[in-house]
């Protein structure tokens, strides 16, 4: 056979490499959803072990919590009080780590501590009316939990819930260890779960959807670490390099990089040559742009938020942060409020805390969220002077009512610095656009 017919069979198609789709194919090796499950070992070592991780965990659940809340009722006396009791209970910290365990290892917990005016078991329902006082609430992981226990009876009303929980409850004593464990009801507890498998019991880690994405951050990071160690190196040039021995080359390699770093000047013989290398870095910023673009869209969190931007500033149209601090308003709406009021209704029914038992329903109260991010004055007003025109249209057209207005503006408590507003992405970006405009005004 010829040289050019062996040639011809032995051609493969460009498309096809080292073969298209067989075992060869190094993209068909790579298959997507091969999900890791990690445990409370490897969880820790990832927290423990990078800042970064620990922004993604933490800042979200600080900023749920951060700026807290106002108890809105008649009775500013009573809202005082209980706002006091809330703070004697640090209920602020034990929600922010509850939240923060979530995140970590899938479920959050708070324990309620309370005294009732009867003997009763953890495994039992608390019961409401029979509250003497809310004692202590602490917060704890699903590292606490042996088992969940869920209704699984498809003709319960409350099939696929969360009923009762075995829990660890050992006790250290110096070198002694005395391990116990406890049935206990869901209703003494508060519980933060937002990434559940319907088969599943256990909640899931953030870090585990996040892994790869981690792993390739963490190469990144010691990528660019070995780029910089290296960015610069010298070559000496000399005929008489290849007549030293392998110990003489050690010694005058480290004679000559203790002087050449040291000093200004290398005296060199005649025919010898010294250069300096620099490592080229095109390219790389893309590269970790891109890293950081998958990093930040992986954990729902803009960029500078996860690189520690300090809490509830606006630089410029920041309409991605914005939408951040929405997600975040709309979680503590769904997911800490129902904790937070009955929290306080717990407070209210207790015999001990305000001096007897108050009915709830007998008050009008509401938790109102603080903002977590302000503008300055300038622009809040020209906002508002917006939100009022666009309100006169309304009005004067007929669609809503001065009691709407009223109702949506300024809610049933009357006139307050705050400003209700929820709008889309367009939305944030007209208001970020109005923010970046006062900044740049501002600093003129």
């Amino acid at each position: 056979m010829k040289t050019i017919d062996q040639a011809k069979e032995m051609r493969n198609d460009f498309m096809q490499g080292n073969g298209k789709a067989n075992h060869k194919d190094k993209l068909t090796r790579q298959i997507a959803g091969v999900g890791r499950k990690l445990s409370h070992d490897e969880i820790t070592n990832l927290y423990g072990d990078s800042r970064i991780v620990q922004n993604i965990i933490d800042i979200p659940a600080e900023d749920m919590t951060r700026n807290w809340f106002t108890l809105k009722m008649e009775d500013e006396q009573l809202a005082r009080n209980i706002m006091s009791k809330l703070a004697d209970l640090k209920a602020k910290k034990a929600f922010k780590e509850m939240f923060s365990y979530d995140r970590l290892r899938g479920d959050g917990f708070i324990s309620l501590g309370v005294t009732q005016a009867s003997k009763f078991e953890l495994s039992e329902e608390l019961n409401i009316d029979k509250l003497y006082s809310v004692d202590y609430l602490h917060a704890f992981s699903s590292m606490k939990v042996n088992e969940f226990l869920i209704n699984e009876d498809v003709f319960d009303i409350k099939y696929g819930q969360l009923e009762q929980l075995r829990i660890n409850r050992a006790s250290s004593h110096g070198l002694q260890t005395q391990t116990t464990e406890s049935s206990v009801h869901i209703s003494r507890l508060f519980h933060s779960q937002t990434r559940r498998f319907e088969d599943e019991a256990q909640g899931r880690s953030l870090l585990e959807p996040l892994y790869d994405i981690l792993t390739v951050f963490d190469t990144s990071v010691w990528s660019v670490g070995q780029i910089l160690h290296d960015f610069t190196f010298k070559v000496y040039k000399s005929k008489d390099i290849e007549n030293l021995s392998s110990q003489d080359k050690k010694e005058l390699s480290m004679i000559m990089d203790f002087m050449f770093r040291t000093e200004a000047l290398a005296m060199i013989a005649e025919g010898e040559d010294l250069t300096k290398q620099s490592t080229s870095v095109s390219g790389i910023k893309d590269l970790l742009d891109f890293v950081w673009d998958l990093l930040s869209s992986s954990a729902r969190m803009p960029k500078t938020v996860i690189k520690g931007q300090e809490s509830g500033t606006i630089a410029g149209a920041q309409y991605d942060v914005m939408n951040y601090y929405t997600r975040i308003v709309a979680d503590q709406e769904s997911e800490m409020k129902p904790h937070l009021e009955k929290l306080i209704r717990m407070l209210m029914v207790s015999e001990k805390e305000f001096g007897g038992r108050i009915d709830p329903e007998s008050l009008e109260w509401e938790i109102q969220f603080n903002p977590l991010w302000n503008v300055d004055a300038k622009t809040d007003a020209e906002i508002r002077k917006i939100v009022a025109e666009t309100d006169q249209i309304y009005l004067l057209n007929g669609i809503i009512t001065t009691d709407e207005v009223r109702e949506s503006r300024f809610g049933q408590f009357g006139l307050t610095n705050q400003m209700k507003f929820s709008g889309d992405e367009a939305d944030l970006k007209d208001m970020a656009d109005k923010v970046y405009k006062g900044y740049r005004e501002h600093n003129e």
